[in-house]
């Protein structure tokens, strides 16, 4: 039996898209620069871009990505390395929306440990919320950290995201957005709090940099 969230949902999506349809069929996108932009080196860490293979984008769908593995270049770094995704979709008008982790993480074979919304420190002291996984695949541990992100707003649930998006549709006439997501693995003598850390480090120095790609 489908929740009430599914429900709640699916009317407003419903609802959304008959406004969206009376209003017009092109959304207002600010322009921005291209995800490649992002600065490749973060912190001490060096980029190096993964490209999306062809049945990934098509699953995907028509939207703007950015799939890198930073690695620590210091001199005797020791840091585990960091990915970082982004998928940013410009509009998600004619049915186009955003993966949720909650998805295509399973269907690479992880399972979910356990799981927690976190908000990362920001200079203005605003609540910044991210979700937290603990996934598991074969003995192996990650760490991932992962956030929708539209207009300034932070949101670490997909049912909110939607809801929101349905709001700026209306109210703005944008549905653009993106997920980001951040993964660090938890080395076999590693304890837990120092995998976890890294990767709110690291997100810390990515997010100031996102609004220029991702606009409020």
């Amino acid at each position: 039996m489908r929740s009430a969230k599914f429900w709640v949902v699916l009317i407003l999506l419903a609802g959304c898209l008959t406004t969206l349809k009376l209003r017009g069929d092109v959304d207002h996108v600010p322009p921005t620069p291209p995800l490649s932009l992002l600065p490749e080196t973060i912190n001490g860490w060096t980029a190096q871009d993964y490209p999306l293979d062809s049945e990934t984008l098509a699953v995907l769908g028509d939207g703007r990505f950015l799939n890198r593995v930073y690695t620590d270049v210091n001199p005797g770094g020791q840091r585990a390395p960091v990915s970082l995704f982004i998928g940013y979709f410009p509009t998600q008008r004619s049915g186009q929306s955003i993966h949720s982790p909650q998805n295509c993480l399973p269907g690479a074979g992880w399972a979910f440990l356990s799981s927690k919304v976190i908000n990362l420190p920001t200079a203005d002291g605003r609540p910044y919320p991210v979700g937290e996984y603990l996934i598991g695949n074969a003995g192996q541990k990650q760490v991932v950290l992962y956030w929708y992100l539209a207009h300034g707003r932070s949101v670490a649930s997909d049912y909110k995201a939607k809801a929101y998006m349905m709001l700026d549709a209306i109210r703005w006439n944008r549905t653009d957005g993106a997920l980001v997501r951040i993964v660090t693995p938890v080395g076999p003598n590693e304890m837990l709090d120092s995998a976890q850390q890294r990767a709110i480090q690291f997100a810390n120095h990515v997010t100031p940099l996102l609004p220029r790609f991702i606009p409020n």
